[in-house]
């Protein structure tokens, strides 16, 4: 009862007029944006965080809070009309919406998008301010062992999961641990890694970080890969959906709901392994599945409820512990951290008005969305005609300006720049940004962990093992590293002949499901290489 009666103060705070206001203006905002080509969630969040800067904290975190949402939707936008998700939980999206809009449904699966994402995002804001106070009272019972053997499973399970190659991803994780040590050591007060820059004693801002490598990055890599041929949106009409559509749409929202959140809040598990499993699972259920790869609706409505169930998943772990799972909840938590506030278990404690406000304000963005984003969906497809070169030079004009207006240092810029090359850089080689933005935030905190439990155990390793939910995280840990290296013993070892006979019976029978799981896979794969194709210069 207790939770219902914080929601409902929060839902008094988040609905008086000016807060209103901001809640409007944040999913504008961020869906304006998030519908651009390129601009996924994360870049969208990073690139108007100053924009709430100089706002009270409750209002700027109910603004932020549209904006978080209105960027998620965004990005089904540009999947749906131009066959370009802004991140890769987007591609299964465009999978069936591209095809969909192909061939003159485009209306239809913008709306299911919506309403399947105002679905999932309600739902799952709803299990967020149910689980996150019980997180909360699980947490304060850990101590610093267990908090940093956490920590460095998740940045672990995010390295060594997410990606193709665990090599760039530890690559990557190794920038981002560099960066954070950048400054003034909390302890001996010594300076690191500042070359002599006193204006480098306090470390890098994240909010720096996280434009330059997220929004000038990708500017500069499209503007080294640009077309000179401008895009053209598939015409839309009014968004509105038949009697078919809604009885084939329903179900899909309700089952990538259950698929989105639980991996939401998991360490690694971020949108795109959901998302797949929706898609995959809608094909094995369809009454139509001779549609899929044509354009069914059951493919756009249920990895769109996926990911947006998903995208409130990663709330839980960021307030309830602190723990970013994907690269938006981490610039997501660069926003409180910017405002003096560490999320955490003592948050809903410390910060409670605050918090529920936020909780409430997700519940109205959501709402917002749906009751915006359905008649604007036709003047959203015009602004995705705009030729490239304006868009990106849009980009980084609003990046520098929100970077100076950080610390209103002109040395700010000149970070902005060098880490924005380093940003295009990784994208040169394939390195993964969201091991160094999660490297920058939780370096840091890391290492204050490590030194309280040396402190406590006096300098003694075994004191990392010294509560038992620390050694399961480590045998966790151990399994994630292992796994790759006894998956391949397993299948050297396993022998390759068959008994006579058996082996068409054996994929008749075991290979449905698998069979199943590796068409999807491979639509999914030959999508995202058309996708990101339209990068390369034409000859």
């Amino acid at each position: 009862m207790d939770v219902w009666s914080s929601l409902m103060d929060g839902f008094a705070t988040a609905l008086t007029p000016m807060n209103f206001l901001y809640a409007v203006i944040g999913v504008i905002l961020g869906t304006a944006v998030g519908v651009l080509p390129g601009l996924g969630p994360a870049m969208t969040v990073a690139l108007l965080l100053p924009v709430t800067y100089a706002l009270e904290p409750t209002s700027a975190f109910i603004m932020f809070a549209g904006i978080y949402y209105g960027g998620m939707y965004g990005g089904s936008t540009t999947s749906i009309l131009l066959n370009t998700p802004g991140e890769s939980s987007s591609v299964v999206t465009a999978i069936e919406g591209n095809k969909m809009a192909k061939a003159g449904r485009a209306a239809q699966a913008l709306a299911t998008a919506a309403i399947g994402s105002f679905v999932a995002g309600t739902i799952g804001t709803a299990l967020l301010a149910v689980c996150a106070p019980i997180v909360v009272k699980f947490a304060v019972s850990l101590g610093a062992p267990s908090y940093f053997a956490i920590m460095v499973l998740a940045l672990l399970a995010v390295t060594a999961v997410l990606g193709s190659s665990r090599l760039r991803g530890f690559a990557s994780l190794g920038l981002g641990l560099a960066i954070g040590l950048v400054g003034m050591d909390s302890v001996t007060g010594q300076r690191r890694l500042t070359f002599g820059q006193p204006l480098l004693a306090d470390g890098l801002d994240i909010v720096v970080v996280a434009v330059a490598i997220f929004a000038v990055g990708e500017a500069l890599w499209v503007a080294a890969h640009l077309r000179r041929t401008p895009l053209h949106a598939i015409p839309v009409g009014q968004p509105w959906m038949g009697k078919s559509d809604w009885k084939r749409s329903w179900k899909p929202w309700l089952r990538g709901t259950a698929f989105g959140f639980p991996f939401g809040a998991l360490p690694a598990g971020g949108a795109e392994i959901p998302t797949f499993l929706s898609y995959v699972t809608e094909k094995r259920l369809s009454k139509h599945p001779e549609e899929f790869g044509k354009g069914a609706i059951e493919g756009v409505a249920g990895p769109e409820a996926a990911n947006n169930a998903a995208a409130a998943g990663t709330l839980t772990p960021m307030l309830a512990l602190g723990l970013p799972t994907n690269a938006t909840a981490a610039v997501m938590l660069a926003a409180f951290t910017s405002y003096g506030i560490q999320p955490g278990p003592q948050l809903f404690t410390s910060e409670g008005p605050l918090v529920w406000a936020l909780i409430a304000s997700l519940f109205i963005g959501n709402l917002l969305l749906l009751i915006i984003n359905l008649p604007l969906a036709p003047m959203w497809a015009k602004l995705l005609q705009l030729p490239r070169p304006y868009l990106y030079a849009g980009i980084l004009f609003f990046a520098t300006l929100g970077a100076y207006s950080v610390n209103l240092q002109a040395f700010d810029l000149v970070i902005l720049l060098v880490l924005g090359a380093l940003g295009f850089m990784m994208r040169r080689f394939g390195l993964p940004v969201l091991p160094l933005i999660l490297g920058v935030i939780l370096g840091p905190r890391i290492e204050g962990q490590l030194r309280k439990t040396l402190q406590l155990s006096a300098g003694d390793p075994a004191g990392l093992f010294g509560e038992p939910i620390a050694v399961v995280i480590y045998v966790i840990i151990a399994l994630i590293l292992l796994w790759p290296f006894a998956y391949k013993l397993f299948r050297r070892n396993r022998p390759v002949a068959a008994p006579a006979g058996g082996a068409e019976s054996g994929e008749a029978e075991s290979g449905g499901a698998s069979a199943l799981a590796t068409e999807a896979d491979d639509t999914v794969h030959s999508n995202h290489t058309a996708v990101y194709s339209d990068h390369k210069e034409r000859p």
